[in-house]
């Protein structure tokens, strides 16, 4: 492990940005990956051939592994580095993300929006939206409230957020709403649980009677779930965030019920098995909510608008 002198010449960790390539390199190892040729990757990075050997060559010292076969046909990915990339592709999006929000709170101070969402949709289409939003208020300042729905009611009631967006079955008292999109909650395990490797579909019986990886009391995952069994058994573990539940369910812990758009990654890399289960109704609308009789005007509405484009 990489040290560099702490207090008192102990020698401490060196942090992330000794371990983890730069985004720049990143860019180039997309470039690639999707060009299939370091030469086009470099042209279009705007560097020469040479340079992008080196930065290539230099991500792999850093790493440890081999990312690039090279030969006269063309470049491409080794094992290793088509796993690089699926991470690196994660990390310039939401570097792309970050970028969005960062130029948003160099806007003026008096053009701002204030956005409460539950964690599934904060994660996995909020910050789709935000860029879009951004492109067309380049001085809208954006703050971001990522909580379970009932945490996000509790924003919105109290005026501390213009614009909410909830997974739960129904809207809150004392706030209006329009349905933005649609998801489907599906069982998972990891590929060596016995539910992976069964013929036969899970019964809601089966499922409402198994202690599940869940999301805490409050959460709109949970409410969908609970309703749809009629009750469901004590959690194996209760956790306060989507990823939490998802590395709980890839580590073999157990099987959880999560969000279809927060483990498309992880089934098509068969982290992640997806059970079918026979009679549940698991579908369910993602919406935004505002106060009741305050329908979103200026960036809100902008906003809104672009959740159904």
């Amino acid at each position: 492990m990489l040290m560099s002198e702490g207090e008192g010449g102990i020698p401490a960790p060196a942090g992330l940005a000794h371990r983890v390539p730069d985004l720049g390199a990143l860019e180039l190892l997309l470039s690639v990956a999707r060009l299939g040729s370091l030469g086009r990757a470099a042209r279009e990075m705007g560097i020469t051939q040479p340079a992008a050997s080196s930065r290539i060559r230099s991500m792999e010292r850093q790493l440890g592994v081999a990312l690039v076969d090279r030969s006269p046909r063309g470049s491409r990915l080794t094992d290793a580095g088509a796993l690089v990339t699926d991470w690196a592709r994660r990390i310039v999006e939401a570097a792309e993300a970050f970028d969005a929000g960062a130029q948003a709170l160099r806007g003026r101070r008096d053009s701002r929006l204030r956005v409460a969402a539950s964690m599934t949709i904060a994660e996995y289409l909020l910050p789709g939206w935000l860029i879009a939003l951004r492109a067309q208020r380049p001085d809208t300042a954006v703050s971001l409230l990522a909580g379970n729905s009932a945490a996000v009611a509790e924003r919105l009631l109290a005026d501390e957020a213009d614009l909410g967006f909830v997974e739960g079955l129904s809207v809150p008292a004392g706030l209006d709403a329009a349905v933005v999109a649609h998801d489907r909650l599906i069982v998972v395990t990891a590929p060596g649980h016995p539910w992976a490797r069964r013929r036969g579909t899970l019964s809601a019986g089966e499922l409402a009677s198994t202690p599940l990886i869940l999301r805490e009391e409050g959460s709109g995952t949970r409410q969908v779930l609970d309703a749809a069994l009629g009750g469901l058994a004590r959690p194996l573990l209760e956790l306060s965030s989507t990823t939490a539940v998802k590395a709980s369910a890839v580590s073999g812990a157990g099987p959880a019920v999560l969000s279809e758009l927060a483990v498309r990654e992880e089934l098509a890399a068969r982290r992640l098995v997806s059970v079918p289960v026979e009679g549940v109704p698991l579908d369910r609308a993602l919406r935004a909510v505002w106060r009741t009789g305050h329908r979103p005007t200026g960036p809100g509405r902008d906003l809104l608008g672009l959740t159904r484009a």
